[in-house]
């Protein structure tokens, strides 16, 4: 529960840009034991490990409600919460000592220190030119980390490296001959993130990096990630407690997602899918570069608005991967089948009425009707098979798993060979409703259209969106994970 005085960051209203320094600006001007709330539409868990990385465990991450449509939580500063290495650290109250003597102050009691002891510098402005002082004169054994970053005062906790550089490899004996090694804590800190992206940038597909560390760089991963996209691999050759070595190759073209991998992660993508007139239902197996150089369509647009937040669609974001399959079919009957049911027999009367009346005008209605008609004899036929013979079978094996029951084989057909005909049927309907699209010029209105057509049209269009996101659930998810969870029961 949320208390009034708490401040509540509604993330989906902020510029895109400006999200996560809005929050990172409003924790760093909490006082201890004050807290914000996080409003967003999906798990900005990211934003968690950001933070980590930032200001190290200063916070707590509370959920006050984690889904489907709205995550609320609550971050709270505790400034208890410092390690105890922090506590037991030498604190350097720097405007309290001369001038000319500050500086040197933090060169002695840094060099007293033993590895893996601490200081604090306290300070009323960012003490930055030490840590250049520090690095210049003494190298790279220390780690430097904000505990504090203003308006008014900058706490800096100053560590001495328990292990020296070169009391081991630079990295670990894994790393490939010709892989670049960006070693972090070399660099200026401003330089650090855009060192890795600029690094990532130059690869070709199935091409390799380092990222050496004196930290887990696990936020790295979000932030690329989420400008990147899911095109990389991350694989951790070391892991501390020293130094984290990371391996990020950029996949190649045979192990990019595929358009109906994406929508199942999150089927609001679908909307840029759609934008372009890209399938991702019965096209789902292909990948955007692919779909992109068949269409003529520039594929590092539609990757670049993939990878931006999307907001104001008609879809929720409910995460059907995460659904049991026995749930899901039940899902796809429930809503999908029964939006068949119920506006396919009223689109089909619209249809043929409409023709009658303006096919004169419009020859091209014709085909249209005799499309829809089509549709409606095989989804009518297509569903009944669905729920009387495929979906059981996909309850048996989720309920056979479960339960270790016996599956029995023999005198059936095997499911991989049901799915085959059930995709080739729902590849039918999804061509018929591509032509209907073509034929209609996307469902524009003409200006001598009376109410019936124009219906008609919006209803086609409504009804197309519902079966696409209708055979995406089932291609895309259901099926393959149906035939995963068979395989596990021989």
């Amino acid at each position: 529960m949320q208390t009034t005085d708490e401040i509540i960051i509604h993330v989906q209203e902020i510029e895109p840009r400006l999200r996560h320094q809005t929050i990172f600006e409003t924790f760093n001007n909490l006082q201890d034991g004050e807290s914000l709330i996080i409003h967003n539409n999906h798990d900005p868990k990211p934003v968690y490990y950001q933070m980590l990385d930032m200001w190290g465990e200063i916070f707590t991450w509370e959920y006050l409600q984690q889904g489907p449509e709205w995550w609320d939580i609550r971050v709270t500063k505790n400034l208890n919460n410092l390690a105890s290495s922090e506590l037991e650290a030498v604190l350097i109250n720097v405007p309290a000592i001369e001038p000319s003597l500050k500086h040197a102050t933090i060169f002695q009691v840094f060099d007293e220190l033993q590895p893996g002891e601490s200081l604090i510098i306290h300070n009323d402005h960012d003490p930055k030119p030490v840590y250049f002082q520090l690095l210049g004169e003494r190298g790279d054994i220390f780690t430097w980390e904000y505990l504090e970053q203003g308006p008014e005062n900058w706490d800096v906790l100053v560590t001495k490296n328990k292990v020296m550089k070169n009391d081991k490899p630079l990295v670990s004996a894994k790393v490939k001959e010709g892989e670049k090694i960006v070693n972090v804590p070399s660099l200026e800190p401003r330089l650090k993130h855009p060192t890795i992206f600029n690094t990532f940038d130059e690869l070709k597909p199935g091409e390799s990096f380092i990222i050496h560390n004196d930290h887990d760089p696990k936020p790295v991963y979000y932030q690329l990630l989420g400008e990147r996209g899911d095109i990389f691999t991350w694989e951790y050759l070391e892991q501390g407690p020293q130094f984290w070595d990371i391996r990020v190759t950029l996949r190649g073209e045979e192990q990019q997602e595929t358009i109906g991998q994406i929508a199942a992660k999150d089927l609001r993508k679908a909307e840029v899918f759609k934008k372009y007139g890209i399938d991702f239902c019965c096209g789902g197996k292909k990948t955007v570069r692919e779909v992109c150089a068949e269409k003529g369509i520039d594929a590092e647009m539609v990757e670049r608005e993939l990878n931006q937040p999307i907001a104001n669609v008609t879809n929720s974001n409910m995460n059907f991967t995460e659904w049991n399959i026995d749930f899901l079919a039940d899902y796809v009957v429930n809503t999908h089948h029964n939006f068949v049911r119920k506006y396919l027999p009223e689109i089909t009367a619209y249809a043929k009425k409409v023709a009658q009346v303006h096919g004169g005008q419009h020859p091209e209605l014709y085909d249209i009707n005799t499309l829809v008609e089509n549709v409606n004899a095989e989804l009518t036929e297509h569903m009944v098979d669905e729920e009387n013979i495929l979906f059981p079978r996909v309850k048996e094996i989720v309920n056979a798993q479960k339960n270790k029951l016996p599956y029995p084989m023999e005198g059936r057909e095997a499911l991989e060979t049901l799915i085959d005909e059930t995709e080739k049927e729902h590849d039918s309907v999804g061509r018929a409703m591509e032509e209907i699209r073509r034929l209609s010029n996307n469902y524009a209105i003409p200006s001598d259209a009376c109410a019936s057509y124009t219906l008609l049209f919006k209803m086609l269009e409504e009804f197309e969106s519902d079966l696409f996101i209708h055979i995406h659930l089932e291609n895309n998810i259901m099926f393959p994970k149906a035939i995963e969870l068979e395989k596990t029961l021989f």
